[in-house]
């Protein structure tokens, strides 16, 4: 036996090697698979095409990536690139008209570049050929492409005229090679489980943790401190967004720090360069070929962050809860001990989807943590914010909702009418009222007894017409009035006498005499009768109480009582000579008085006097209303209140600025 280990060839073990590595996306899988199927096969240009609609008459791809490189040099073999137009392919209608028919068939087709005619059906010799072969198995390169079982992607060869079992040989490698794609699948979905499970068991041991914190402050610094023991970093800071910038709030193993320090500034300002982005931010930034989008990223703060320790490894991500960023995590990692320079110098790409993953599905409940430990208001603000925000969108959702509140506002003032009611101050008077006074200077003798009370009559008692009020002592008139008929009888004698002796002026003497002492006695009669006071009208007695000043004297014309009835009430407003041109007889209102505020009587102008008055460097002029239905028991005369008369039906915008047009038009006049 003769050993022949050495006939095996290495190639075919680098290939399936390369097929079998760890791809970080399926583009990018996709172009590695491109590149080792058109080397493998030797073809002359390999293109990948993905679907871009059409029908079978019009048959429409997209050109994803081209092999060898366009632009040639000396390595153009070993990498893929995107075409800049249709003349970086060869056979450019052929080759899309290829990959068309593998994609509608879901099978490898092989075409001559002659009569485009299928390879097993011609028999004439072709100048080269074109396999097209689908591709399933890879759901990132088209929306949708994992739920379908169409292909969603089509490599095509281009090849050197070949002898047919060549071809056949070919045509098979090619779909050895393009199985492939369903174990990287595979590998991707496996990859997304395990990355989903760790990150639902960091984020509930996380959520374990804050959950155990009696307030907000004190979550966060436990989710600080927990995160950088699982991550094995040196330091994790948590920043909450406040007014649009990034304030940190929590430090690992650190219960207090001072914002103004240097190293607090520097860390809110990678959280803000991270917000800025609303993408993680790692420094060092990866290749481009490992991830576009961190490798793009800027890390300015970042760098400034690590720029004490050249080793140090920054990650920083957004904290989001839904659309909203509302926070950002910062993670500092040291690489571990006995690490490579390579593999120090960055941070794994896994680690920061893991703690993305994570922090999405922690960042809800600190949200809830941080609404629990505020007040009242401001969570009722934060929901009512929220709740408009399904109306007018999330940004800038206080000033659209202000813009709107004064749209409507400014319509509703517009368009809607309601009654004008115009206000004064009033006081209440009876629309009669008698003041007794005294009719001569006398002496009081006695005051009238009240039939109700028993008592002398005063102040709030109610009287009858007749009823006596007040006795004037009458002894003067009355020793005046016996003097006056003793002076009529003398002189009725004397006049008697005078006639029967026929003297003439004599009797006319008597006679004047007899005159003058009748008008005396009349006026002592008329002032006896006087003396006796009675309530002249049934009614109250507003004013007046004599009960200790009887056998006083009293003046001729001095008050002694004033009486009127309560139940004919008036309200005397004083209404502003700016209103009262709305103010006419018969216009209705209502009324308050300070004593009860909370029943309302309806009240109709009966009288609005012409002239005004000054008061307060205001003219005001008198209106007289009167009560509609009777007053109330407890409604006295005096009472003030407020009155507001109906003056029509205008707008709102009318109401708050007539006054101010009004003074602006006399301004401008």
């Amino acid at each position: 036996m003769i050993e022949q280990t050495s006939l095996k060839s290495p190639g075919w073990q680098k290939v399936i090697a390369e097929l079998s590595a760890w791809c970080p996306d399926d583009r990018t899988y996709l172009e590695r698979l491109l590149r080792v199927i058109a080397r493998v096969s030797t073809a002359r240009q390999a293109v990948l095409a993905i679907p871009a609609g059409g029908d079978a008459n019009q048959p429409d791809v997209r050109v994803m990536s081209v092999w060898p490189a366009p632009g040639g040099g000396p390595d153009a073999s070993d990498k893929v690139g995107t075409p800049t137009d249709s003349a970086s392919i060869e056979f450019a209608a052929d080759v899309r008209g290829a990959a068309w028919a593998a994609l509608e068939t879901n099978q490898s087709r092989v075409f001559t570049l002659e009569a485009k005619t299928q390879f097993y059906d011609g028999t004439s010799s072709a100048s080269g050929y074109i396999l097209a072969i689908p591709l399933t198995g890879a759901t990132g390169i088209t929306p949708g492409a994992a739920d379908s079982p169409r292909p969603v992607a089509a490599i095509t060869l281009l090849l050197e005229p070949r002898a047919k079992p060549a071809v056949q040989s070919t045509l098979a490698m090619a779909e050895v090679l393009a199985g492939y794609t369903s174990a990287h699948a595979a590998r991707r979905e496996l990859q997304r489980t395990q990355s989903t499970s760790m990150a639902l068991d960091l984020a509930t041991r996380l959520i374990g943790a804050i959950n155990t914190s009696s307030s907000f402050k004190g979550a966060c610094l436990q989710l600080t401190n927990d995160l950088s023991k699982q991550l094995r970093a040196d330091r994790a800071a948590l920043g909450w967004i406040a007014a649009d910038k990034v304030r940190c709030i929590a430090i690992s193993d650190t219960e207090h720090f001072d914002r103004r320090t240097a190293m607090v500034q520097k860390i809110e300002a990678a959280m803000d360069e991270c917000l800025d982005q609303e993408q993680p931010v790692i420094f060092p930034a990866p290749s481009a070929d490992s991830d576009v989008l961190l490798a793009q990223a800027i890390t300015q703060s970042h760098r400034e962050l690590a720029a004490g320790n050249t080793s140090l490894r920054i990650m920083s991500v957004p904290l989001r809860d839904g659309d909203k960023t509302i926070g950002v995590m910062t993670l500092e990692i040291a690489p571990p001990e006995g690490s490579t320079p390579a593999a120090a110098s960055r941070i794994d790409l896994q680690a920061v989807e893991l703690t993305q993953a994570a922090m999405d599905l922690v960042t809800p409940v600190l949200r809830v943590r941080r609404s629990d430990d505020r007040n009242l208001a401001l969570r009722a603000w934060d929901s009512t914010k929220r709740s408009a925000s399904w109306i007018v969108g999330p940004k800038h959702t206080v000033w659209k909702m202000v813009g709107l509140l004064v749209i409507i506002a400014m319509l509703f003032v517009t368009f809607f009418h309601t009654t004008y009611r115009i206000g004064a101050d009033f006081t209440l008077q009876p629309r009669v009222r008698q003041v007794i006074s005294v009719p001569f200077e006398a002496q009081i003798s006695t005051v009238g007894i009240s039939e109700e009370t028993g008592k002398p009559v005063e102040a709030g008692m109610r009287v009858r017409k007749g009823d006596l009020l007040v006795q004037l002592d009458t002894i003067r008139f009355e020793l005046k009035a016996q003097e006056s008929r003793q002076k009529l009888r003398q002189a009725e004698a004397a006049m008697h006498m005078a006639r029967g002796e026929n003297k003439i002026a004599e009797a006319q003497r008597a006679q004047a005499q007899m005159a003058q002492a009748t008008a005396q006695l009349d006026a002592d009669e008329d002032a006896i009768r006087r003396a006796r006071i009675v309530a002249p009208i049934d009614g109250v007695i507003l004013a007046g109480r004599l009960n200790d000043r009887i056998g006083a004297t009293v003046k001729l014309g001095d008050k002694l009582f004033e009486i009127a009835p309560l139940d004919d009430i008036v309200a005397v407003t004083q209404v502003d000579e700016r209103d009262v041109s709305f103010i006419t007889k018969g216009v209705t209102g209502r009324l308050a008085t300070r004593s009860h505020p909370g029943d309302k009587f309806d009240i109709e102008v009966e009288t609005v006097v012409p002239l005004a008055t000054a008061e307060e460097g205001k003219n005001l002029f008198e209106v007289r209303a009167r009560l509609v239905s009777p007053p109330p028991p407890w409604m006295r005369p005096g009472m003030e209140g407020i009155a507001r008369l109906d003056a029509g039906n205008r707008s709102l915008l009318f109401i708050g600025t007539r006054r101010i047009l009004d003074a602006v038009r006399l301004w401008l006049w």
